[in-house]
């Protein structure tokens, strides 16, 4: 196993024309449009960046601003809610205005080269992303402000950043990635997406009268003492190389190896054990993990394809500390997949009920909780303009409203080639040193990213 420190981090200058607004290329309906109660919740009232980083390519001699913009208004047609306004009702229902006012762009310039970028620089949390990632006064709230930014910035070799801002209420990870692909499509010289967008936000809404049948345990209120500030943080991304994953398969008994048990649910598993004794938990605390479960294929009938809404549910594993750390590694993997397996079509309808009852004002708990979401599925780093696969493609800081709970699973190939699997972490340093500590006596995982975060504050106002 191999843990090091990478180089300072690289500072750059990015030079910024005006905002702008980008409005669909044809004429779209002026209508409401509902979200769904999952939509509405006030768990997913946040921003979520993105970033995605592409080297030169000697064969495209075209501008990647004007190519990206004319596809944006062109993805926009078909996306049309995308150009709107959220609007809040009453009992905190949500629905959006399709204005057609359009979503923001950012046309920037950088003067750095993709080569400049060490592996470090390539992971969460990015150098330089408040330049990467500009805020525009006044138009960052969840509601009556633009649903998506958009900045595309030039490096001085030919290649370019796309970062991206989304409101979280509109989509998903599934969803963001399905109107970014479209983007990509008609940049590419297409005419219609090869997937048509769904709205049907209507599967997704509360029964009447509603009906609670499941316990939601990721909802389950705890008192929130002992949770550090976010100036008390500092954030690492570690890399887990796939033969290290394959490592801790092996660890588990025969039969439960032989069973369906995804690298999700061992690194998992992994770090829910690693970061509880980091954290020192009391022996009898309770302390859980919630995965971010895509519910799209688990109902009957499943949602439609090109479904962009909101499809996730984070259903809770619950234990003692004690009893986490204690037991042998299969325990907590038996734990997560379990809690995975509990999201089934009657167990959504339940907290889509639950929401109704409580106005949507339920949050996660921050004390003992870990959110994790697995990103590597999405294959974002697919997504392609016109100038071939990103060098990088995923979250651009934490990536969440709170990253002193939620963390993100990534695809990454450093520069010798290996593959494998980043996980942004925020700890306070002492929580980190014992956080480390642990991976390294299990052999699992190299420290790839080391940059402490001054402002954690002031990177969260920007997601």
């Amino acid at each position: 196993m191999a843990a090091y420190s990478p180089p300072p981090s690289l500072i750059f200058t990015v030079t910024r024309k005006e905002p702008e607004f980008i409005v669909p290329a044809e004429p779209t309906p002026y209508e409401f449009k509902q979200l769904s109660d999952i939509d509405s919740q006030e768990s997913l009232r946040f921003h979520a960046p993105l970033i995605q980083v592409y080297p030169s390519n000697n064969s495209v001699q075209e501008d990647p601003v004007r190519v990206v913009r004319k596809a944006i208004a062109k993805a926009l047609v078909f996306y049309y809610p995308l150009a709107g306004r959220l609007r809040e009702g009453p009992s905190q229902k949500l629905s959006v205005e399709c204005t057609g006012e359009g979503l923001l762009f950012i046309e920037a310039e950088a003067d750095v080269r993709h080569d400049q970028f060490t592996d470090a620089d390539l992971l969460p949390p990015f150098p330089c992303l408040d330049q990467l990632l500009y805020e525009v006064p006044n138009q960052s709230g969840v509601l009556n402000c633009p649903i998506l930014l958009i900045q595309v910035t030039r490096l001085k070799c030919r290649g370019f950043i796309v970062t991206t801002r989304l409101n979280h209420t509109m989509c998903d990870g599934v969803g963001i990635r399905q109107f970014l692909s479209t983007v990509g499509e008609f940049a590419r010289g297409a005419t219609q997406p090869s997937i048509p967008p769904v709205w049907d936000r209507h599967l997704l809404t509360t029964r009447h009268p509603p009906r609670i049948t499941h316990v939601h345990l990721e909802f389950t209120q705890i008192p929130d003492d002992f949770v550090p500030p976010l100036s008390a943080l500092i954030q690492r991304t570690f890399f887990f190389r796939l033969n290290e994953l394959s490592a801790l398969h092996r660890q588990l008994p025969p039969g439960l190896a032989q069973q369906y048990c995804s690298t999700f649910d061992v690194l998992t598993a992994l770090l829910w054990i690693c970061r509880t004794i980091a954290l020192s938990s009391h022996p009898e605390d309770e302390v859980r993990v919630m995965s971010l479960v895509n519910i799209r294929s688990r109902f009957n009938p499943p949602l439609p394809i090109g479904y962009y809404g909101n499809g996730i549910v984070c259903p809770a594993a619950v234990t003692t500390a004690h009893k986490l750390t204690q037991s042998p590694l299969e325990y907590a993997v038996e734990k997560v997949r379990r809690s995975k397996a509990e999201a089934t079509e009657a167990y959504v309808k339940s907290m889509m009920d639950l929401m109704e009852v409580r106005e949507r004002r339920y949050v996660f708990p921050l004390r003992g909780s870990l959110v994790v979401s697995d990103l590597t599925r999405l294959r974002l780093e697919e997504l392609d303009y016109g100038w071939g696969k990103a060098v990088y493609s995923g979250v651009a800081g934490g990536g969440t409203a709170d990253i002193r709970v939620v963390t993100f699973y990534m695809r990454f190939k450093n520069r010798e080639g290996e593959e494998g699997v980043v996980v942004p972490m925020a700890l306070t340093k002492e929580a980190m040193m014992k956080f480390e500590k642990e991976l390294v006596r299990r052999g699992v995982a190299g420290v790839v990213q080391r940059r402490k975060i001054n402002d954690l504050k002031g990177m969260l106002s920007s997601m």
